[in-house]
């Protein structure tokens, strides 16, 4: 069998969906990035997965990357995969929703980092489909902050 060359596939990319927690086990809100590099706005934080690495790794190094935080992951909250959901190219993301407690610091890619309550979400102002993201969060039941 020949092999297959010029395959064109979507980039995989991680995002992490960071609740941040206060001393006390209260949920502050979550954490969005102010993006350095079009396009700009804010964004939750994430990335490319690197060759060799699993989606896992990824988010948590990404994660580290752009906020200076260690999280901890809840689980994998879901894929998006919209061919426009990324102007840049087509790219297919695996959300996942995390914990981790601290001060986020815009690191990386990410001029800035800030925790934002639940109800102040600026949506307007969230780039690629980081709102549709956050609105499915926000509306699902199993969501760690309820």
């Amino acid at each position: 069998m020949k092999p297959v060359v010029n395959i064109k596939t979507p980039f995989l990319t991680v995002d992490g969906i960071i609740n941040i927690q206060d001393d006390k086990g209260n949920f502050t809100g979550v954490v969005l990035i102010e993006r350095k590099y079009p396009p700009i706005g804010l964004a939750l934080p994430g990335g490319f997965v690197d060759y060799g690495e699993t989606v896992e790794e990824a988010v948590i190094r990404e994660m580290k990357e752009e906020t200076g935080l260690d999280v901890i992951i809840l689980r994998q909250f879901h894929v998006y995969s919209d061919p426009a959901r990324d102007p840049r190219q087509h790219t297919v993301s695996v959300v996942f929703e995390c914990v981790a407690r601290g001060t986020p610091q815009g690191q990386d890619d990410a001029k800035k980092a800030i925790v934002v309550p639940y109800k102040e979400i600026p949506f307007e102002k969230l780039v690629f489909d980081h709102k549709k993201i956050l609105i499915d969060y926000l509306h699902n039941k199993n969501a760690i902050f309820k």
